[in-house]
């Protein structure tokens, strides 16, 4: 029977990977808003383009012709602030919940009633997720970065572009891209690959806000907290040296160690898929005596910190739906009929491989998963 720290560690995990999975559904959303106004975007850049005229450059006939186009850009941030702000503020409430039940669902009753759970204030919790800073600026400071600095690269492209000799249509394809490309080698593929970054750090940040509060108001039950960073086959060199690592509760000073929190596991860097887990503290910490609980009790309340569990070998131990769920059917086959693993899924720079890739490397394991 699995301790109350095994089963709090398996659930981060898989709670871990559904908040990916909603990080990415996030961004497709709000990447699309961006790419909505794409056609509005495209005639008012050839409208400007070819109002602005090789003979009359300047830098207040630029800005002059350039209006509707700093409009629109405006109007489309907007827009995509009101969907970020929407999302964060309802992820808020949900993490707190989420952790409540857990905890809740979890603890034996004999503990509940003897130590009962502290509700974190929702209040409190959403005004720290807009209040504190992610990767060193508020979210309203990054949703109006972000529009900034988009509007001055499609300022800078038509300056570059006169000042080159290049014609309308060339200036356009280098800010919009090509079809034929996906669009991906446009000047605007910069701006989709920032929002990317800033919806999935905000939505980490949001979650490790949540979770910090909940950890606070309980901190009387927790001997510390774990960071995990075996969320994905690949980690970066900031998560990998941390995972493991244990830190007080409300403090975050480093226990049997001296690598600090810093920012903490989903705000220590861009797009961070690290999280925190909770080790409780066992029913003699908790001044429990034999007399209150039973052997079971007990024995589920040890207080001792399960051994590391990568992401790998706990995905090993899910159902086949959930492996597909997680992995797509193909990728969920090749794992576990065409014998790949996890590291396999990722080329050496951590960039997952689609399905026509994979097969190129492994050809092998298409054909022995029936693929």
């Amino acid at each position: 029977m699995p301790t109350v720290n095994e089963r709090l560690l398996d659930a981060a995990i898989n709670h871990a990977v559904d908040l990916q999975q909603l990080s990415n559904g996030e961004a497709r959303k709000i990447i699309a808003l961006l790419n909505r106004a794409d056609a509005d975007l495209r005639q008012r850049l050839v409208a400007a383009v070819e109002r602005m005229g090789t003979d009359r450059f300047s830098v207040t006939h630029m800005n002059s012709v350039l209006e509707s186009v700093r409009e629109l850009n405006k109007a489309i941030y907007a827009e995509v602030g009101e969907e970020v702000v929407k999302v964060v503020d309802e992820l808020a409430a949900y993490e707190l919940g989420y952790q409540q039940t857990l905890f809740t669902a979890t603890l034996p009753n004999q503990v509940l009633i003897a130590v009962p759970l502290a509700r974190a204030n929702l209040g409190q919790v959403r005004a720290a997720a807009f209040s504190r800073p992610f990767q060193g600026r508020l979210l309203k400071e990054w949703l109006s970065d972000l529009e900034a600095t988009r509007a001055g690269r499609i300022r800078d492209a038509i300056r570059a572009g006169i000042v080159n000799g290049q014609t309308t249509d060339e200036i356009i394809r280098g800010i919009m891209g090509i079809r034929a490309e996906g669009y991906a080698d446009g000047l605007l593929q910069r701006s989709r690959l920032d929002i990317d970054a800033m919806v999935r750090t905000a939505i980490s940040h949001t979650a490790e806000t949540a979770r910090d509060a909940f950890y606070s108001a309980n901190a009387d039950i927790i001997a510390a907290l774990t960071w995990t960073s075996t969320i994905d086959g690949r980690t970066t060199p900031e998560c990998r040296i941390r995972d493991g690592k244990r830190y007080e509760v409300e403090t975050h000073k480093p226990v049997g160690h001296n690598i600090p929190w810093l920012s903490g596991p989903g705000r220590i860097h861009w797009r961070c898929r690290s999280t925190s887990v909770t080790a409780l503290k066992g029913w003699e910490e908790l001044g429990l005596s034999p007399d209150e609980i039973d052997p079971g009790t007990r024995a589920s309340m040890d207080g001792q910190i399960p051994a590391d569990k990568t992401y790998s070998q706990w995905l090993s131990e899910q159902s086949a739906a959930r492996q597909d769920q997680i992995l797509g059917p193909a990728r969920g086959k090749l794992m576990r009929e065409g014998g790949l693993k996890m590291d396999r899924f990722y080329n050496d720079k951590g960039i997952y491989l689609d399905l026509g890739q994979l097969r190129e490397r492994d050809a092998a394991a298409f054909a022995k998963a029936g693929l």
